[in-house]
This record gives C-alpha cells, sequence and structure tokens, in this order.
C-alpha cells in the first residue's frame, strides 16, 4: 500500500479549527490555503487524512 502517493491539499483556512485539528494539518506538512504535498499512503495518514476531510483535498497518484 505504502508504494501509492497520495496528493494533499489544504483548502480550507484553519481559522477557528480545534488545535488537535491545527496540528494534524501541520503535521500533514501544508502550510497555507492552496499548499500540496505528496505523501505515501499508509494507514496512519488515511486516519490524519479522516480527521481534517472538511479541509483538505485528496487526489491519489
Amino acid at each position: 500500500m505504502a508504494d501509492k502517493m497520495l496528493k494533499v491539499t489544504l483548502r480550507r483556512s484553519l481559522i477557528g479549527e480545534k488545535p488537535k485539528t491545527r496540528a494534524t494539518v501541520e503535521s500533514l506538512g501544508l502550510r497555507r490555503i492552496r499548499h500540496t504535498v505528496e505523501r505515501p499512503d499508509t494507514p496512519g495518514l488515511r486516519g490524519m487524512l479522516h480527521k481534517v476531510r472538511h479541509l483538505v483535498e485528496v487526489e491519489e497518484k
């Protein structure tokens, strides 16, 4: 499963979000709106993305 990559983009602002949600977005490596990073597809990453699914957009590569 780790051979696939996911392209993660921050689409919404973190203003008003809880500190744990902000920390999750920061740990994904996202710094600002429309910032995109590529991460290996792992179960841990999927869990993090599920927690912030209302803020990010995910594409499989």
